[in-house]
């Protein structure tokens, strides 16, 4: 592809300026052992000094001019698939994460889209809790709004279901900021780099998507009571919710922002 490519809108495409894409690398520190999978490589920024630094690496890049433009250009040890990385199948990204059929421990960078960042992490969990990938981290490229949310303390306005959902499953670091003019084209907002620390559940829960559905359903109502918010979620609102939050040891007047993971987790399997 001659000269710069041209981001495309629909694809939520701000390409890392070189300068800023050294601080990431740095950020991310691969080592010569790491297995990488990028989500977005876009025209390859991240994807050759993390070639050149690293094992190998997996590009999953939904934009089709730039999938072959970075296929015909890249170091040997780079292999990339053209697709939607939310819709390309668990066994399909698996055969090209692994194509001798070993599962190694992989570590995930990426910029990614601001339009599917929330998805693109639930999808990380997926693959981690559910398909048993052996993921290590995830160094990835947010909106600052959807980073503050991952790191919201209980209580706060930003706290929700992004915040208790990821954080079961990885530790949360801030580890970078970038302003507007570190892409091109600048979004209108600022950027920050997280990293997601892969961990078992914690807490420990018997029932992934009751717990999933249950954290979700009450946030529809955060503004509600507990007692209230529970109504969303049928099980529950079928169920003795006074008998349910005193056997938990919550008050029915606390808001679901209010609850720690535990707190939810614990009513999960009560409610199981």
């Amino acid at each position: 592809m001659a000269g710069r490519p041209r981001a495309r809108k629909r694809f939520g495409q701000h390409f890392l300026e070189r300068a800023w894409v050294e601080k990431v690398i740095r950020a991310i520190a691969p080592q010569p052992t790491d297995t990488f999978l990028e989500i977005g490589p876009g025209p390859g920024g991240l994807t050759r000094p993390l070639a050149a630094a690293s094992s190998h690496v997996l590009g999953v890049e939904i934009d089709r001019d730039l999938a072959a433009a970075l296929e015909a250009s890249a170091p040997p040890n780079v292999s990339v698939v053209e697709g939607d990385f939310l819709e390309l199948p668990p066994e399909a990204l698996r055969a090209s994460m692994f194509p001798d059929g070993t599962a190694k421990p992989v570590r995930v960078a990426g910029n990614l889209p601001y339009n599917a960042a929330s998805p693109i992490l639930f999808r990380l969990l997926d693959l981690y809790s559910h398909d048993r990938w052996p993921l290590v981290d995830a160094t990835v490229m947010l909106q600052r709004e959807v980073a503050d949310r991952l790191l919201a303390p209980v209580g706060s306005k930003a706290y929700g279901v992004l915040t208790i959902l990821v954080g079961r499953l990885a530790r949360i670091d801030r580890v970078l900021d970038l302003p507007p003019g570190a892409f091109r084209p600048p979004p209108k907002v600022r950027s920050t780099v997280v990293r997601l620390t892969f961990h078992p559940s914690d807490p420990a829960v018997r029932d992934d998507a009751l717990f999933t559905e249950l954290v979700r359903a009450v946030f529809t109502r955060r503004r509600k009571t507990i007692a209230n918010a529970l109504l969303a979620y049928p099980p529950a609102a079928n169920a003795d919710i006074a008998g349910l939050l005193r056997r938990a040891g919550i008050e029915p007047a606390r808001r679901p922002e209010s609850l720690h993971r535990k707190d939810l987790a614990l009513l999960a399997e009560l409610i199981r």
